[in-house]
């Protein structure tokens, strides 16, 4: 009896847990592992792939001048080219996001021969109730979807895995 009683109440716990802050952002995957992301800017839409075959499919905003490749702070463009996740951020101003690894060394290096600041904190990211609805493209050169597709996404990825982003 006295088991019971606890384990109720270690339920009843974490059910209240779940409805209230931030906690119901955060989801459990147990599906197969992501292995890459793909990114088509002029798509506009970002695949998860296990292997060779896409597991998900989302419809993405860019930064607010999205043509062409990133190259300095404040160009309002989403960076081309190969890579990583590199970071999470569970208390995001855009719900939750994953950090993208941009600037590389040849970014960095490119930027600083033209006498410009590469820029930098690209993310995946929800919104958060931050963007024009009416507005495709509105981040300062960031990947976003929807906060449920964000929290889907989140829970997904693994840290270290490859971002490919095309034009």
């Amino acid at each position: 009896m006295q088991r019971r009683t606890v384990f109720l109440g270690l339920s009843s716990l974490a059910l209240l847990a779940a409805c209230g802050g931030d906690s119901g952002k955060f989801r459990l995957y147990s599906g197969p592992r992501v292995t890459q992301i793909q990114v088509f800017k002029a798509k506009r839409r970002m695949f998860l792939f296990s292997g060779n075959k896409v597991i998900k499919r989302y419809k993405i905003g860019l930064g607010g001048n999205p043509v062409g490749a990133k190259h300095f702070e404040g160009d309002g463009k989403t960076p081309e080219g190969l890579y990583y996740i590199n970071r999470r951020n569970p208390k995001s101003a855009y719900h939750l996001s994953l950090g993208v690894s941009y600037p590389n060394a040849e970014d960095i290096a490119f930027a600083k021969a033209q006498g410009h600041p590469p820029g930098g904190d690209i993310m995946i990211h929800g919104r958060a109730g931050k963007n024009d609805p009416k507005k495709r493209d509105w981040t300062a050169g960031c990947i976003a979807v929807k906060d449920s597709e964000i929290e889907e996404i989140y829970s997904m990825i693994t840290l270290g895995t490859p971002i490919y982003i095309f034009p």
